[in-house]
């Protein structure tokens, strides 16, 4: 149930002749009184002899208490309360106790004492609005300070009586929903989305692996936004605004939205700690496109794998700074992925937005490598959906979803529950897309696996004991099986050891949220040994043998630190 406090007015009759009245976009249906201060207001919606004038004279008598000089120019407040989409439709008496509970914690009318005149009016069966006069019945003002989050935690204990959809409690930092008015000017026109939430969406790309302003202006226009700076006498540049070219007001003018309005993190200044603080460290050449999609996937998922670390090991502020650059790669991958998981991405990475927000200050600084990630997908340019490039894909993926899942219980360890909601939600779409860009890749090593010799079969069940003797007889008995056996087998004909990085793969971090840990483990073996990811073109007529001399991979190649921990569960 969302409660939400509507700007203050000063034309009663007006918010009236709305509330009673067809709608500009939605039609009202039976409007209708449900409730009011003293039980026997005039409902002009069902009684044929009252008008919403009469409705009007009531509830502004308070108004003639004082001095005209002395009457308050927004003295109408307006409170709309609605119930989410699953909820059962309520009663009138139901939405009238909701509407008494509502006025009482916010202020308007408590019940301890002479409160403000009040009415609640219902014109459709998922919402009320409340209307009141800012003026007590002796004459006094109200005690309304905080009343949005006031009406906010009534909200919650509404919801458990009545047992309705439980709405998460949120911290302030939420990006601005659009208004009403924008919902039905996008309706209109007939747009999927809001002009506001494209936008916030096109900027936080433009952001993704930016480093300079010039940078990121330049990514707006190339998008086809229309871009305006704010500039100081001095001619410093103090902020920005953005506005969709088919997007105008009754004048034919662009509508433009300050970043500030798209989300708490896209104003320039916010914008600019970024750049100050996340550079990658000098001297780093900047990757081109000569790299290849491949080899930036490779470099994210190692980031991504260092990231992990940092949150669960680093201090709230280091892990605020990576969550956050986070959702710059996964921006980064949806621009740059190609069609059969570019919808699943882009999906997840406007789940994760929100995630990436909350009152813990980022430590910048920490999320350089991940700020460097972002920026190598967006300069290697777009993916193919096949071969090495949609393998690594499908590697840097499974990582990523690993990284959110850590996000989740840092979340839920500090009471972020919008957050770790948006996350969680984050994962369920990274699932999905890995399953789109891994059904290729994987049908090759599965084949490869089920290729090989009984032999060097039995030899690779021996290291998988070895290795991981508590895992080994659920990972046989799983179909990934065969990928994995392939891996390990590539993995000891390519020189490594493939004990230890098997079992440092599989001791370093938590494996129980993985649909497929065989799938998982052949994912990092193969990141960590440098084997290729895509075995589609090698596999025909190849044979795997096993190397004479295997040797353990050193430390600082494998990139893996040995740490043992409890197992998650989402």
């Amino acid at each position: 149930m969302i409660p939400q406090i509507h700007k203050q007015g000063s034309n009663t009759l007006g918010l009236l002749n709305y509330l009673y009245g067809k709608g500009t976009h939605e039609v009202h249906v039976d409007p209708h009184l449900v409730a009011s201060f003293d039980h026997m207001a005039p409902d002009p919606g069902r009684d044929p002899n009252a008008t919403k004038r009469d409705l009007q004279h009531l509830l502004d008598q308070p108004l003639h208490l004082l001095d005209p000089d002395q009457r308050p120019e927004k003295h109408v407040w307006h409170c709309s309360v609605r119930a989410a989409p699953d909820d059962p439709v309520l009663t009138d008496e139901q939405w009238a106790d909701i509407a008494r509970r509502i006025v009482a914690a916010t202020g308007i009318d408590p019940s301890d004492g002479a409160g403000c005149r009040w009415a609640a009016v219902r014109h459709a069966d998922d919402h009320i609005h409340i209307i009141a006069t800012l003026v007590r019945e002796d004459g006094r003002r109200p005690d309304h300070h905080r009343s949005g989050k006031r009406a906010q935690a009534e909200a919650r204990l509404i919801e458990n009586d009545y047992d309705l959809h439980r709405v998460n409690p949120g911290d302030g930092t939420a990006a601005k929903r659009p208004t009403s008015a924008e919902r039905h000017k996008a309706e209109r026109h007939g747009r999927a989305t809001t002009p506001r939430e494209q936008l916030r969406e096109t900027v936080r790309r433009a952001v993704a692996g930016a480093t300079s302003e010039s940078e990121f202006f330049g990514r707006l226009t190339a998008s086809g936004l229309v871009v305006r700076q704010r500039l100081a006498p001095s001619g410093d540049l103090l902020g920005y605004k953005v506005a969709l070219p088919d997007d105008v007001n009754k004048d034919g003018q662009p509508v433009f939205y300050p970043g500030s309005k798209l989300a708490p993190d896209l104003s320039l200044p916010r914008i600019r700690e970024r750049w100050s603080a996340g550079q990658p460290d000098q001297g780093t050449p900047l990757r081109t496109s000569a790299d290849g999609p491949s080899a930036a996937r490779r470099r994210t998922a190692s980031a991504a794998w260092t990231a992990i670390m940092l949150i669960e090991d680093g201090d709230d502020g280091a892990a605020a700074a990576v969550i956050a650059a986070a959702g710059e790669v996964l921006d980064a991958l949806a621009t740059t992925s190609a069609d059969h998981t570019r919808r699943e991405l882009r999906d997840a990475a406007s789940a994760f937005e929100r995630a990436t927000r909350s009152h813990i200050r980022a430590a910048r600084g920490h999320d350089r490598a991940l700020r460097q990630a972002a920026r190598d997908l967006i300069h290697s340019g777009p993916a193919l959906g096949q071969g090495e490039d949609g393998a690594t894909t499908a590697m840097v993926i499974d990582m990523l979803f690993f990284l959110v899942t850590t996000a989740v219980h840092w979340h839920a360890r500090h009471h972020h529950a919008q957050q770790a909601a948006a996350a969680r939600q984050t994962a369920e779409h990274l699932r999905a897309a890995y399953q789109n860009a891994a059904a290729q890749p994987l049908a090759a090593l599965h084949q490869r696996g089920r290729r090989l010799s009984r032999p060097l079969r039995q030899r690779q069940t021996a290291l998988l004991r070895e290795a991981v003797p508590e895992l080994a007889d659920r990972i046989l008995a799983e179909q990934g099986w065969h990928v994995l056996a392939a891996t390990l087998a590539e993995t000891e004909a390519a020189g490594h050891n493939p004990v230890t990085l098997l079992a440092d793969a599989a001791e370093s971090r938590e494996l129980d949220t993985a649909q497929s840990i065989s799938e998982t483990l052949a994912w990092r073996l193969r990141r960590t040994a440098d084997l290729p990811a895509d075995t589609s073109e090698t596999a025909n007529g190849s044979r795997i043998t096993a190397a004479p001399a295997p040797r353990k991979a050193p430390p600082e190649q494998s990139g893996l630190r040995h740490s043992r921990r409890g197992v998650w569960t989402l």
